[in-house]
C-alpha cells in the first residue's frame, strides 16, 4: 500500500483545506486523474494521481486541514507493488503530527511526487490514539477545524465528549454541546421556553485565500501610512476608442475592456514617475526601483479576493495586455491562479466600479507603494471650452500611496500624467515603443 503525501512547495504555505474529493475509497484511479481540490491561502489547486491504482483510504475528510508531508490518501498500485522504498526519516519520526493512522495496515511507503505543475502543501494532524480518548502525549484527538471551533465558542476540548474512534472529538460533538448549553441557558432563564425569534449563529472558519487576505490587509493597514488622493477623469474619448477597437479584438477572441488602457497608461506614466513602481526594503532604509511594471488587478473570485498581475506591461501591446487580463480573470474566478501570477506585483488596480461603486479608499497591497480604486463611469453634465453644458463620461479614481515613499505632490503629478493618457488616449501612440 502506498501513502500519497503532499510535498512542500514553499512560498510560506503550511496548510490547506480539502475542498472536494473527486474519488472515494475503493475507486480505481488512473495516472494524472484529478483526485482532490484543496484550498491554500493563495488559490484553489487541483491535485492529480501520481500513478494508476485503487484508493484504499482517504486520510483527510472534506473541510478539514492537512499539513505538509502528512498522508492525504492511500492507494494500492496497479501491480500491487509499492511505488518507492520507505524513507527511514518518515518511519522513525516520533512526532504525532507526522504519522498516519496506525490501524490502516499501511506500509508507510511514500508515493512519488505528483505530476501536476503546482500542488499545495497539506496539513493533517493525526496522532496515534490511546485509551480514554488521549493520544500518546496526553492530547485529545481532534482535527484542527474542530479545535478552532472549540476555541471560537470558549470551550475546553476536554469538556467535549468525543464520539469518534478512540474518543476522537468530532464537529458534531462540539455542536451538540453548544446546542445543549444553549437549551440549558434557555431553561434556566425562561423555564424551558425558547424565544421563537432566536436564530442559531452559523460559524465558519476563516481559511484559505480569505484568511490570507485578512492577514495581508491587517498588516498593510497597521504598518503603512496611507495617503489618499482623489480625481475625476473624463473617459468619453476612451470609451469611443474602445468601441472602435472592440471588433478587432473580438476577431482574435479577446474581450477588450477599459482595464488594458488603464494599465498601458499607468506603465507610460511610471516612466516619468518611477517612485510609484518602487518599494521599501524591510528595514525601511532603502528604496528599490523595480525594472518592470507588473500591474495587479483585484478580482473577486471563487476562492475570495485575489490580485494576479500582468507581467511587464510596459513591453506588451494593448491586445497582449487584454489577453493576459482575460486569462487571469478567468483563472481567478475559478480560484485556479498559478502562484507565479500572484507574485511579483509592483502596483495595483481595484476596479470597484465594475460592481457599481463610485468612491473607495483602497488598502495598499504590500510591499507595493500604491494602489488605485476605479469607480464606475457616469454620464454627467460638464462645461465645454465654450462654456456650454455637454454630456461627458466621468470616472472617479482614488489613489492610496505609501506616505513613507510618496508625498501628495508626487501622487498628484503622476495621476495627472496617467489622466492625460486616458482623457486623450491617442497620445499613447506617440509613447509606445
Amino acid at each position: 500500500m502506498t501513502e500519497f503525501k503532499l510535498p512542500d512547495i514553499g512560498e510560506g504555505i503550511v496548510e490547506c483545506e480539502v475542498v472536494e474529493w473527486r474519488i472515494a475509497e475503493g475507486d480505481a484511479i488512473e495516472e494524472d486523474q484529478p483526485v482532490v481540490e484543496v484550498m491554500t491561502d493563495k488559490a484553489l489547486v487541483e491535485i492529480t494521481a501520481p500513478e494508476a491504482g485503487r484508493v484504499t483510504k482517504l486520510h483527510v475528510p472534506k473541510g478539514e486541514i492537512a499539513k505538509v508531508h502528512a498522508p492525504l490518501f492511500a492507494y494500492q498500485t496497479a501491480d500491487g507493488e509499492p511505488a518507492a522504498e520507505p524513507e527511514d526519516v518518515e518511519a522513525s519520526a516520533p512526532s504525532p503530527q507526522a504519522g498516519a493512522d496506525t490501524d490502516t495496515g499501511a506500509s508507510g511507503v511514500e508515493a512519488p511526487a505528483p505530476r501536476a505543475g503546482k500542488v499545495c502543501p497539506a496539513e493533517q494532524e493525526r496522532p496515534e490514539r490511546a485509551a480514554a480518548g488521549q493520544g500518546p502525549h496526553g492530547r485529545i484527538p481532534a482535527s484542527p477545524a474542530v479545535r478552532r471551533l472549540v476555541r471560537e465558542h470558549d470551550l475546553r476540548l476536554e469538556d467535549v465528549p468525543g464520539s469518534g474512534k478512540d474518543g476522537r472529538v468530532l464537529k458534531e460533538d462540539v455542536l451538540a454541546l453548544i446546542e445543549g448549553g444553549r437549551a440549558t441557558a434557555s431553561g434556566d432563564t425562561r423555564g424551558e421556553r425558547r424565544d421563537e425569534g432566536q436564530q442559531d449563529i452559523r460559524v465558519e472558519p476563516l481559511r484559505g485565500v480569505r484568511a490570507a487576505m485578512a492577514r495581508q490587509m491587517v498588516a498593510a493597514a497597521s504598518t503603512i501610512p496611507h495617503f489618499q488622493y482623489g480625481e475625476e477623469i473624463d473617459v468619453t474619448a476612451l470609451l469611443a476608442l474602445r468601441e472602435r477597437l472592440k471588433p478587432r479584438a473580438e476577431a482574435r477572441e479577446i474581450k477588450l475592456t477599459l482595464m488594458p488602457f488603464f494599465m498601458k497608461a499607468m506603465a507610460l506614466a511610471i516612466r516619468d514617475y518611477p517612485l510609484l513602481n518602487s518599494r521599501l526594503n524591510e528595514a525601511g532604509d532603502e528604496i528599490h526601483y523595480l525594472p518592470c511594471c507588473n500591474i495587479g488587478m483585484a478580482v473577486d473570485g471563487r476562492a475570495g479576493l485575489m490580485v494576479p498581475n500582468v507581467k511587464g506591461v510596459e513591453g506588451l501591446s494593448l491586445l497582449d495586455v487584454a489577453g493576459e487580463i482575460q486569462r487571469l480573470t478567468g483563472a481567478a474566478r475559478e480560484g485556479r491562479v498559478a502562484q507565479a501570477d500572484l507574485q511579483g506585483g509592483t502596483i495595483s488596480i481595484s476596479n470597484i466600479g465594475a460592481l457599481g461603486g463610485t468612491y473607495a479608499a483602497p488598502i495598499i497591497n504590500a510591499p507595493e507603494a500604491a494602489i488605485v480604486a476605479i469607480g464606475k463611469s457616469q454620464w454627467l453634465p460638464r462645461f465645454d471650452d465654450a462654456g456650454e453644458v455637454t454630456r461627458r463620461a466621468i470616472m472617479t479614481v482614488t489613489w492610496a500611496g505609501d506616505h513613507r515613499l510618496l508625498d501628495g505632490g508626487t501622487i498628484a503629478r503622476f495621476c495627472n500624467a496617467w489622466k492625460g493618457y486616458l482623457e486623450d488616449p491617442e497620445t499613447m501612440l506617440l509613447e509606445l515603443s
